[in-house]
């Protein structure tokens, strides 16, 4: 029985980085950036206001110390105004925020430091040079790296690249992933099971879980359990993907013969894996490009569980990540485990905080039965046991593996 770090250690040692790709920045979200991004202008590109109110120039309105200062207002410019105007001494504009500097103002008063009127401002407040001003490349300079490479593009990226004027990025790109399940006995959601038939899980439940590691997804469905018409489907994803996951066809005699089908195809191991839940399953690398290609089991916990510890990190691999793995805590039980020895336990859980000490703890949920998918969809974490323990009593502590977090 392979341990879990060295099952790990192969799944992470396929992983193949999809070359990088240019995208419109509307696209680039959730995306690892593939370049250094140099901004090819200044940002803010003027001397512009930051307030609403009236550039002047300061040295005209530092007498205010003492007494109000009354300017002749002779214009106003608004935000993307082009005409550019010049400001004599003893003069003021009004400017709106956002709005180009005149030549010659250095600052703004704003509104609230005088008393508003259009024609002749007095002003009630010194302020001192470039007061209540954005300067020419106070935010990002000429030849500053705007965004830098392996950077997660979120919403500030986004928007910093559309500042710097670049309306495309290049990308480390979601690798495809395809989701087959196998099985004479599911149907679909949309159909009644009839007897001895249940709904195919796996396929929604794993796709999901494949957008959520930030892949492309391919829903492939239900294939039946016919070998010939399953490695057609298999071949043909591997021309698509690259990272195939079929659910339901490993362990015991099964796994044999779909191992026996694919074997030209390249190298599958089927070798059990020392955790509980999800020992059963096979990986291996087919067809002429590679492809990394997991057989999962059919039950959904399992299957499941298996993704989070094994598939997940490949994805987050292919996609740039640094740390492919989910952030890990330790948390004091509130109630008991039982653990499987010689296995690596994961164990659905909710982790919550002490009001008092602000500590992590762990309830566990639902039984040891790989079959209980409700008390998984309430979970928000995976507590790990280590192989060589059996039993966590209250007040211990366990390490704990953050699942996605509710919004």
């Amino acid at each position: 029985m392979r341990s879990v770090d060295d099952q790990l250690a192969r799944v992470l040692g396929a992983a193949v980085r999809p070359a990088p790709v240019r995208v419109a920045i509307s696209e680039s979200q959730g995306l690892l950036c593939a370049e250094e991004v140099v901004a090819e202008r200044a940002l803010p590109g003027f001397d512009q206001a930051a307030v609403d109110g009236y550039a002047v120039r300061s040295v005209d309105v530092q007498a205010a110390a003492e007494e109000p200062v009354q300017l002749p207002v002779v214009g106003e410019i608004a935000a993307g105004s082009r005409q550019p105007r010049r400001l004599q001494p003893g003069q003021a504009v009004r400017v709106v925020t956002g709005a180009p500097l005149p030549t010659l103002a250095d600052a703004v008063v704003p509104l609230g430091y005088t008393d508003g009127h259009q024609a002749r401002v007095t002003v009630q407040v010194p302020v001192p040079s470039a007061a209540f001003v954005r300067r020419t490349g106070e935010d990002v300079q000429t030849g500053d790296v705007a965004v830098r490479g392996g950077t997660t593009i979120g919403s500030a990226q986004v928007g910093l690249l559309a500042a710097v004027g670049r309306d495309k990025v290049l990308v480390h790109p979601k690798p495809r992933v395809s989701i087959i399940c196998v099985g004479d006995e599911l149907v679909d959601v949309d159909r009644t099971p009839g007897p001895g038939q249940v709904y195919d899980v796996n396929s929604y439940a794993l796709a999901a879980a494949a957008r959520d590691a930030g892949a492309e997804v391919s829903r492939v469905g239900i294939i039946s359990s016919d070998l010939r018409r399953l490695r057609e489907v298999i071949e043909g994803r591997l021309l698509l993907s690259e990272i195939v996951v079929v659910a339901g066809c490993v362990g015991g005699f099964a796994g044999d013969e779909v191992r026996s089908a694919l074997a030209d195809l390249g190298e599958l191991d089927t070798t059990r894996v020392a955790m509980h839940p999800g020992s059963a399953q096979g990986f291996g690398r087919l067809g002429p490009d590679s492809v990394p290609t997991f057989l999962l089991p059919s039950n959904p916990m399992s299957a499941l569980v298996v993704f989070e510890v094994l598939v997940r990190p490949l994805i987050r691999t292919a996609l740039g990540k640094r740390n492919p793995h989910r952030r890990m805590v330790s948390a004091r039980l509130l109630s008991p485990i039982t653990s499987t020895k010689g296995r690596r336990g994961y164990v659905r859980g909710q982790l919550l905080r002490d009001t008092d000490t602000d500590d992590y703890l762990l309830q566990p949920l639902g039984t040891s039965g790989t079959h209980l998918l409700a008390s998984l969809a309430e979970a928000n974490c995976l507590a790990v046991v280590d192989e060589d323990i059996t039993d966590v009593a209250i007040g211990d502590e366990v390490q704990v593996c953050f699942l996605a977090q509710r919004g």
